[in-house]
């Protein structure tokens, strides 16, 4: 078979197992096993592919096919530029958390920070991208899973940030006394109710990455109220959360007396994220 043939058959094969973007899909497994680049495969769509070209392919098309995530079976995944380490250790970071980095970095842009907390780290997307971007910033992570921690550090010295970025295995708050003028989270925020509904490729990430509680905001509604001791006065608090939280939330931290609260909208146009500062 061709680099085309092989291209379409698996394209059809993932449109059957109703896999979202299959051509996209297909192209990314396939210049995986080739070592190319996805658009180095357009210019070599006659050329015929040899046993041991394919054997490699069908096991990754058999696999996505189940709903293992594309991100797993490539090892890596692109997040702000960079190229990061992923697997079942941690959730696959998802383009909506790249927003939330994106809008941290406009928020900060009069005031450079110079301590960033990361809380639920995870595969430390957010902590190290903030790293990168703020070369000045001490930046502290913590996350709750000892593997997304590994995992964390091991991007960390993908990027040579590990002298940059201290990890701390703790829940929320709890292991820090200093305050942050940045504190970020994209904490789990799934209700347990919505757990059949979930996708294919979502229900392989850890459930303590995905399931916030029974209504879904429970850990956020819990950093909301940590924060107000960790933050330095006017101290940023950014979080990405579920869909329908926004609203409830966004009177919490009225609650809490934290000011200038504002809500964003993801590309969808789906409230994504709270931003709010205190003291």
């Amino acid at each position: 078979m061709t680099v085309l043939e092989v291209l379409q058959s698996t394209t059809a094969y993932f449109k059957k197992r109703e896999i979202e973007s299959p051509r996209l899909n297909a192209e990314h497994l396939l210049a995986h096993v080739l070592d190319r680049r996805r658009i180095e495969l357009y210019l070599e769509f006659e050329r015929v592919l040899a046993e041991e070209e394919l054997a490699p392919l069908r096991e990754l098309v058999r696999r996505r096919g189940q709903g293992e995530p594309l991100q797993h079976l490539l090892g890596t995944v692109e997040f702000c530029g960079r190229i990061f380490k992923c697997d079942p250790r941690a959730l696959v970071p998802r383009p909506e958390t790249e927003e939330l980095v994106e809008f941290i970095i406009q928020s900060t842009i009069n005031h450079q920070p110079s301590t960033i907390l990361d809380v639920g780290t995870g595969s430390g997307v957010i902590g190290l991208s903030l790293a990168a971007h703020f070369p000045e910033a001490r930046v502290r992570a913590v996350d709750i899973s000892d593997d997304a921690l590994a995992l964390a550090r091991e991007n960390a010295e993908r990027l040579g940030l590990s002298g940059r970025v201290q990890f701390t295995n703790g829940d929320l708050l709890e292991k820090f006394s200093e305050r942050f003028d940045v504190v970020a989270a994209n904490l789990p925020y799934v209700s347990m109710q919505d757990r059949q509904s979930l996708s294919r490729e979502v229900q392989r990430d850890p459930e303590v990455a995905v399931f916030g509680g029974d209504r879904g905001d429970e850990l956020i509604r819990k950093l909301i109220d940590q924060a107000p001791n960790h933050l330095q006065s006017n101290g940023l608090l950014a979080l990405e959360i579920g869909i329908g939280h926004s609203e409830a939330l966004s009177e919490l931290l009225t609650q809490k007396n934290y000011h200038d609260i504002e809500s964003k909208n993801d590309y969808a146009g789906i409230p994504r994220f709270l931003f709010a500062r205190y003291g």
